[in-house]
């Protein structure tokens, strides 16, 4: 299925959802207030703002679960699973908004328990008839896509295979294109198939209602169809060309042009101009909310650094940035003034792997260094390198130039986005981490990367930097 087939799903999944919400909680106030319990009573006022935390709550979780974009394409036990996942983490995300907003008298238990009851029903009812029906929908209103596809051998056929296992999202396997082929033939899949040579495709762009065809030929055969894909470009007809031919395990991939140029872009980071400039500007919001606000604070630890031990009360080091690029990071010192030239004595006592270095109770730590890292303190003044910009409040850790020069090739990747005041290593176990698992957590967070990702890291790092969890 193609990813504006499962983006057009699972805005309908969510708008069906929205419908099902003011459903479910009128059926749940209506069975509610006919039982003979005591009295409950809702003003229209406080019904408007129920409904919107609810229509949020299940929108909320629908995407955090990830369920909207796994729906369209799965089963039945996997659709109630998922309906349940979703209803759950919604009821208690709406618990948790009606309590920040101190409805009093506190809205009904059980009025809450008949709107997870009667959600959780009409869900998985819409879904299963959704996935029941959407092929014979989508057939009835015009909206199915015929597709040719042009390619020899497996990979071919394999092609063919995933499209026409596509129909319920509106896919359409038409005909194959046998570019080895000199004469007409049929292929079998799950029911019989018209195979042509490719010499018959103008023929069939004017005979047959086809509205793609995908080109899985080799590369240098491509070369050869340049006449073709220009031919079929000339009918209006969609085109695609598969590019398996280039690595990209790990890239997302997006056309784009530079001037009259097409390219095919391979990038593992994210491509929405948007997102990155919502996250940009929010970054920069927090920098100022922090500096502000722990302006008074900030200046009582740069009188404790000074006259606690001798040096600088702020530490610059260089580390590396956004692909590499060199900033000078702020933090207030936690350990004597020459720590750098000390370490090489104490290489033996290193207790991580690879090129990181970490040891607890470090004879290098100041009188109140120890305190400052176990609650972060000393990385307050990051807050000015997220404002101008060397940093983000969400992102890999930054690395010193000598460690980036021992990754291997796999761990370089990690550079690729902006370093950030906290990442999933940071809520998963901070310094007891192991260095390859500290990789993959920051690779896992690139590779995952969105707006709610960034807002379930930063809610999950305040208790455990409050706490003092994992840091020595």
């Amino acid at each position: 299925m193609f990813q504006r087939h499962q983006r057009s799903e699972a805005l309908q999944i969510a708008a069906a959802d929205a419908v099902l919400v003011v459903l479910a909680l009128q059926a749940s106030y209506w069975t509610r207030a006919s039982l003979p319990l005591r009295e409950f009573y809702l003003d229209p006022t406080d019904k408007l703002v129920v409904l919107a935390a609810a229509l949020f709550a299940v929108v909320a979780s629908g995407r955090a679960t990830r369920v909207y974009a796994s729906l369209s394409a799965a089963e039945r036990p996997a659709i109630l699973a998922g309906t349940l996942r979703q209803a759950l983490a919604a009821v208690l995300g709406l618990l948790t908004l009606l309590y920040l907003l101190h409805f009093d008298p506190p809205v009904s238990r059980l009025f809450l328990v008949l709107f997870f009851v009667y959600l959780v029903t009409l869900q998985f009812i819409q879904r299963a008839l959704a996935e029941r029906f959407r092929g014979s929908l989508r057939q009835a209103a015009g909206t199915v896509t015929s597709v040719v596809v042009v390619g020899s051998g497996t990979r071919a056929a394999e092609l063919a295979r995933d499209i026409e296992a596509s129909e319920r999202h509106g896919l359409k396997l038409l005909a194959l294109i046998d570019c080895d082929r000199e004469s007409a033939s049929r292929v079998t899949l799950s029911r019989p198939y018209p195979v042509y040579p490719l010499a018959a495709l103008p023929h069939l762009l004017t005979e047959q209602p086809v509205d793609e065809v995908t080109f899985t030929a080799p590369v240098e055969r491509l070369r050869e169809m340049r006449d073709v894909i220009a031919l079929c470009d000339e009918h209006g007809v969609t085109t695609r060309v598969v590019a398996d031919f280039f690595p990209h395990e790990h890239s997302r991939v997006h056309f784009d042009r530079f001037g009259d140029l097409p390219m095919l872009t391979f990038s593992i980071t994210p491509a929405s101009d948007m997102q990155l400039f919502v996250k940009r500007v929010s970054d920069a919001l927090l920098a100022t909310v922090g500096l502000t606000a722990l302006g008074v604070p900030m200046l009582v630890v740069a009188v404790l650094v000074k006259f606690t031990s001798r040096g600088p009360v702020l530490f610059r080091q260089q580390r590396c940035g956004l692909n590499g690029r060199l900033f000078t990071c702020y933090k207030f010192r936690s350990m004597v003034a020459d720590a750098e030239s000390k370490q090489r004595g104490l290489e033996h006592l290193n207790e991580k792997d690879g090129p990181a270095f970490k040891i607890s109770d470090d004879p290098r730590l100041t009188p109140i260094g120890g305190f400052l890292r176990r609650f972060s303190i000393d990385e307050w003044p990051q807050f000015w390198n997220v404002l101008k910009g060397d940093m983000s409040i969400i992102g890999p850790r930054p690395a010193v130039p000598s460690e980036v020069s021992q990754y291997k090739i796999w761990q370089r990747r990690r550079l690729r986005m902006r370093p950030g005041l906290t990442c999933l290593w940071a809520i998963r176990g901070r310094d007891g981490l192991d260095f390859d698992d500290w990789m993959q957590m920051d690779l896992e967070y690139i590779d995952r990367w969105s707006l709610l990702l960034d807002l379930q890291v930063l809610a999950r790092t305040i208790p455990v930097v409050l706490a003092g969890k994992g840091a020595h």
